[in-house]
């Protein structure tokens, strides 16, 4: 599953969504977590209300199933779950390292209800036409 994380520093959630200079793209499952990419922001974010610096933040992490961020407006929010991505605000600064090996344990036991549809996100639904044939043979 992939995360993004919203960052200032790289090495912490510490950022707004619509004003992060950075958002770092992880990897993570039951056996570990890697970093894949960091996706760098101009510094023009600061305009409050400019829409358009949302699309490059969102085409930037359409295939992860959970973004990490210090704050998110509201229509940030709306446009983040339409994408198929689950916003979790931290309340204060959080070290990314900790919440990817936090992750990591939860999705070791039992994920809540909510995380196991996110794991599902960019997984193709497989139909096995063949068990689908017999049934209908029979």
């Amino acid at each position: 599953m992939k995360i993004a994380f919203a960052t200032q520093d790289q090495q912490r959630v510490d950022a707004h969504f619509g004003w992060a200079r950075h958002l770092a793209v992880y990897e993570v499952d039951v056996d570990g977590h890697r970093h894949l990419q960091t996706f760098p922001f101009g510094e023009d974010l600061a305009e409050d209300g400019n829409e358009d610096k949302l699309a490059p933040k969102l085409a930037a992490i359409h295939d992860c199933a959970i973004v990490y961020v210090a704050a998110i407006g509201g229509s940030a929010a709306a446009r983040v779950v339409a994408s198929k991505i689950h916003p979790i605000k931290v309340t204060q600064p959080e070290p990314i390292a900790e919440l990817l090996d936090k992750m990591q344990v939860v999705l070791k036991g039992t994920p809540p209800p909510w995380l196991r549809k996110a794991l599902l996100k960019g997984e193709e639904r497989a139909t096995d036409f063949e068990d689908d044939e017999q049934e209908v043979k029979s």
